[in-house]
């Protein structure tokens, strides 16, 4: 296996970051207002355009924020920990650092805050948002080499704040194709999602067949690949206020892969299909950026709009590389060790 590079890993957290700030400022509006944002604002570069109330240009939400936390606390053990994790979900959300908050997560987040263990905190089914999904990107970094592992942990770190399989499911979904991106091979969309939906399945059958089914819309343009995409796992006749792709972590995890694979080696386009849908565009990109970022590295990304990020004030641009370039580190440690013991 050729091991993945130092900038791979910066370009998945920078990547996931600017993805979410680009789509955070129009999170939750219909596909004509998205399309008319990417067409006038994202393509011409028009940075006035990308701030959000009271936020400035920059701002990642709660996508990010917790991605983040998950590489802190591997940094600070050198191993991913659940039980550490959760600890920071609680202290972040206690704080009332968080941007953005999604109603499970908001309410898991209170059980582990009233001593809840991490294990039993989790809103329970039928909620299944794509609260989970959105942060696991890391999780791909962590186990790129053992797929085992890699689900296991895409699945304690989901269980966390959401109970329903399909979640789970969708963290594995994420995960994965961050871990496949990072390989130097050429995409081949159809083995790419087969791979997905054979880790997936042992959660959820029919998350991963749809996951599977989507080689067969890659090639179709956006305005046809949603209909069919917003409505795996609901029906068509099911309708729950949000336009475009919902948070419902099928269509909006799709969504994302469906984003990336359609432009796997351009990661402005990806993020541009990712959030001129509408919906919950700031998470889809987010997703979508993670696994662009992963694939071609941080000196692919658009630098000067990157530069630019921020949480409230912390955690920017260097910030975060440094973050990143860490946990490359330790996992390189890592590998030596295993190497030398063998």
């Amino acid at each position: 296996m050729i091991a993945p590079t130092k900038e791979q890993f910066s370009g998945c957290l920078i990547g996931q970051c600017l993805g979410d700030a680009l789509g955070f400022p129009v999170e939750g509006s219909p596909p004509e207002i998205c399309q008319t944002y990417v067409s006038e604002m994202l393509v011409p570069l028009k940075r006035r355009g990308f701030a959000k109330n009271a936020f400035e240009f920059g701002q990642y939400t709660d996508d990010s924020q917790l991605a983040r936390e998950m590489l802190q606390s591997y940094v600070e053990h050198k191993r991913f920990d659940p039980s550490d994790y959760a600890k920071r979900i609680a202290a972040i959300f206690k704080e009332n650092r968080i941007v953005g908050r999604g109603m499970a997560t908001d309410e898991a987040a209170g059980r582990l805050i009233n001593g809840t263990p991490w294990e039993e905190a989790g809103t329970p089914p039928p909620s299944a948002g794509n609260g989970t999904a959105m942060r696991a990107g890391p999780i791909g970094l962590m186990f790129y080499d053992d797929p085992e592992k890699m689900t296991a942990a895409a699945h304690d770190q989901g269980r966390i704040t959401h109970k329903d399989p399909r979640c789970s499911a969708g963290s594995i979904a994420v995960a994965g194709a961050v871990a496949l991106s990072l390989k130097p091979d050429p995409i081949n969309a159809e083995k790419f999602l087969s791979q997905l939906g054979d880790w997936m399945g042992k959660f959820h059958t029919s998350f991963a067949q749809f996951t599977r089914e989507l080689a067969d819309w890659i090639m179709l343009p956006p305005k046809d690949a949603v209909p069919l995409i917003s409505t795996c796992g609901v029906g068509p006749q099911y309708h729950d206020g949000w336009w475009g792709i919902s948070p419902f972590v099928i269509s909006s995890v799709l969504w994302s892969l469906y984003s990336f694979l359609r432009t796997p080696d351009n990661y402005w386009e990806t993020i541009c299909t990712a959030i001129s849908v509408g919906g919950d565009v700031d998470t889809t990109a987010a997703m979508a950026g993670a696994i662009s970022g992963a694939r071609l590295g941080l000196n692919r990304l658009p630098s000067e709009l990157a530069r630019h990020l921020t949480d409230q004030g912390t955690w920017g641009y260097s910030e975060l590389i440094k973050l990143a370039e860490r946990c490359f580190d330790i996992k390189e440690e890592q590998k030596r060790g295993e190497t030398e013991s063998s």
